[in-house]
């Protein structure tokens, strides 16, 4: 039987439907980037059931998460998580409410123990951007010379559970024992995209000072979603040596003809200029690459786009399509197997 109120998920249909007694709304309208740009999600009152309710076809995910946006009668509108449904997740622009499908599961390792590790704070000036920052670092009890690096590291750690994810892997011996370092992301829209500055600065001047402080002794790892993946990216091809593999997932690969609903950001062409270098030019050297990307995410069509090209210039590519959105439980529930074959393979 079907709620009265709420979200639920039944076979090819998804259905939301919030109580309205006395239809003291003027409207209401579903966010979420689980359906297509310009798809009609507006909800539809039904007097019979004191309902607003909209019903559409279940896109290729296996959960998804959205708001509630509820026009009030004066023209007053406001964006609320779903009241009916108790399921919350956090993101950078707040709680958002989560449907969660039949077929959906979250990943075995959030059960894991985790191996003892500690974290601290590393002091990081970056001359070549007339910056700083101060990066979170996990290190494993045991000794070790292998460091991953993350863009958008402390909201990877608290959205997309990645130091648990390292602990739990390290700890089940999936991988071997590496230093977790989580990068601010600063002057966020600047700094990652495609900005040869703050290439600079993360290959000369923030990588070499981790290295001496963690004792590492081989190239990094790098991590990056939407444009952190994109920053990665090419702080890689610009400064190859310091890299020994790339992990990218919903990488905001602009090209034009992908991507033009993109380009009112600011630093649109610069993104754009960059994605068609690495187009015609194999830059090396190449080095192990994953990428994923959701199964309804706009970035879908340039990041297959960018494997397929990473591949042609030697890179070994690894690309997976994943049943969710731009989101960071999406990107949480892809680290494994994903991201673990690609430490596996590079460490």
């Amino acid at each position: 039987m079907e709620p009265g109120a709420g979200a639920w998920c039944r076979g090819p249909e998804v259905c939301f439907r919030l109580l309205d007694q006395d239809q003291r709304l003027a409207g209401v309208r579903l966010g979420s980037g689980a359906f297509p740009r310009g798809a009609d999600l507006t909800f539809a009152y039904d007097p019979a059931d004191h309902a607003w309710e909209l019903r559409r076809p279940r896109p290729p995910v296996r959960r998804l998460e959205y708001k509630l946006e509820l026009t009030h009668p004066e023209g007053r509108t406001e964006w609320v998580c779903d009241p009916d449904n108790p399921l919350r997740v956090g993101g950078g622009f707040g709680d958002s409410s989560e449907l969660r499908c039949d077929d959906y599961r979250e990943p075995a390792w959030l059960t894991l123990p985790q191996v003892h590790g500690a974290w601290r704070d590393v002091y990081l000036p970056l001359p070549a951007v007339r910056g700083e920052m101060v990066a979170q670092v996990w290190s494993p009890d045991a000794s070790t010379g292998r460091v991953v690096i993350a863009h958008d590291g402390p909201d990877y750690h608290r959205f997309g559970e990645l130091g648990r994810y390292a602990a739990a892997m390290i700890g089940a011996g999936q991988v071997p024992p590496f230093h977790l370092v989580l990068l601010p992301p600063g002057e966020r829209f600047e700094w990652y995209s495609a900005s040869p500055a703050y290439a600079r600065a993360l290959a000369r001047d923030a990588l070499p000072k981790l290295a001496a402080e963690l004792g590492a002794d081989r190239p990094v790892v790098g991590i990056g979603a939407s444009l952190g993946g994109l920053a990665m990216l090419h702080a890689q091809r610009r400064h190859p040596a310091a890299f020994g593999g790339l992990f990218l997932q919903s990488a905001s690969l602009f090209q034009p003809r992908f991507d033009r609903q993109e380009s009112g950001f600011g630093r649109y062409l610069r993104i754009v200029r960059f994605t068609g270098r690495v187009r015609r030019r194999p830059d090396g050297p190449a080095v192990p690459i994953t990428l994923t990307c959701g199964a309804v995410e706009e970035n879908l069509a340039n990041n297959k786009d960018m494997a397929a090209v990473l591949s042609g210039h030697g890179y070994d590519v690894s690309f997976d399509e994943v049943p969710d959105a731009h989101t960071w439980i999406g990107w949480r529930d892809a680290l494994d197997p994903y991201l673990t074959t690609l430490l596996q393979k590079v460490f």
